[in-house]
């Protein structure tokens, strides 16, 4: 008899579907003369128990989302290792859905919500737009990690990362100390609000240091190594002049770095490049990178911490801002 259920072998064996249940569980809760009665009504019949969904509920009342935007963003994958390690030490396992960069996560959240039914979500990236006009529509606890923006405020959204407009102020003003005022900046479009912020702190520093900005020195780049290597293909191509450039990540800086020395220009002896996040490449990569380190450890730990206080106690919502490291390598150089 083929697709027979539970239901079906408790009406052949004459026993209740919770006794089938407690048999199936191996509970000892059911007298040894029942439960042989039942083993052989489910050997006669074939009849093999859905173990898996039996064990999808199980760690479904123990789950938490993490919704990765950016399917190629190294930082992303060195912090869902991170998040996931934090998890398990709350007795919780993560499930990893993955987005296009221009997806809306919002969206996908909602479908998520409806068929897996989490017991929170943790977001890594995201669009302030988005957050705005629907994350009203997600009833679970959650926390936005790497980005902290004033714009949003729902009781049960959590928000850990660094100031991306100061964090980006520190990376170029390091630059001007370094006696560059010809600088590039490569990055996201406006519809990224990291990016948007970045920008607004580079801008800034050059302001405040006397240094005019020229759109002609702004690199429009998605954050992975291909589009970085052709954003400054591009720079290159228009003749911009510059001898330092900043880049919104590090997977973009060492995009950019392999474009500038398929161009015969030497890093840093030519233009000096500092980056922004510090995933484990940035120390391994030739030269060293300069770059701006975010706390990762510290950010996911911080975010699961906050959700599974929202969870389990239901706990406020908190924003928490912490403070990033320039960390000195061998891709900037004083002129």
């Amino acid at each position: 008899m083929p697709n027979l259920t539970i239901k079906d072998i408790a009406r052949i064996s004459g026993c209740s579907v919770s006794t089938i249940s407690r048999v199936i569980n191996d509970r000892p809760d059911v007298r040894p003369e029942t439960k042989e009665h039942v083993l052989t009504v489910m050997r006669e019949a074939g009849f093999v128990p859905n173990t898996n969904a039996r064990q999808l509920k199980i760690q479904q009342s123990r789950s938490l989302v993490f919704v990765v935007k950016g399917t190629r963003n190294l930082f992303f994958s060195d912090f869902l290792v991170q998040l996931q390690r934090a998890a398990t030490l709350y007795g919780y396992n993560g499930i990893v859905s993955y987005l296009d960069e221009n997806a809306n996560e919002i969206d996908a959240a909602e479908k998520i919500l409806r068929e897996i039914k989490p017991k929170g979500m943790i977001f890594l990236g995201g669009s302030v737009a988005n957050f705005k006009k629907g994350f009203a529509n997600i009833t679970v606890p959650s926390v936005l990690t790497t980005l902290v923006s004033d714009e949003l405020d729902f009781p049960n959204l959590s928000m850990v990362g660094v100031d991306d407009r100061a964090a980006a102020y520190a990376a170029v003003d390091y630059l001007i100390q370094q006696g560059h005022r010809k600088i590039a900046v490569l990055g996201g479009p406006v519809t990224s609000y990291p990016s948007v912020m970045r920008r607004e702190g580079a801008q800034q520093a050059m302001r405040d240091a006397g240094i005019l900005f020229s759109d002609k020195l702004y690199g429009l780049s998605n954050y992975d190594f291909e589009s970085a290597y052709h954003a400054v293909n591009s720079l290159l191509a228009r003749r911009a002049d510059f001898t330092a450039l900043f880049a919104m990540s590090d997977v973009i800086a060492l995009g950019a770095i392999r474009a500038l020395v398929s161009a015969g220009l030497r890093v840093p002896e030519d233009v000096s490049v500092i980056g922004f996040d510090g995933i484990t490449m940035s120390r391994y990569c030739v030269p060293v990178l300069t770059t701006i380190v975010q706390p990762s450890e510290q950010i996911s730990l911080q975010s699961i911490e906050l959700l599974v206080r929202q969870i389990e106690h239901g706990a406020p919502a908190q924003t928490i801002t912490l403070q990033p490291e320039l960390q000195q390598g061998e891709s900037v150089k004083a002129i």
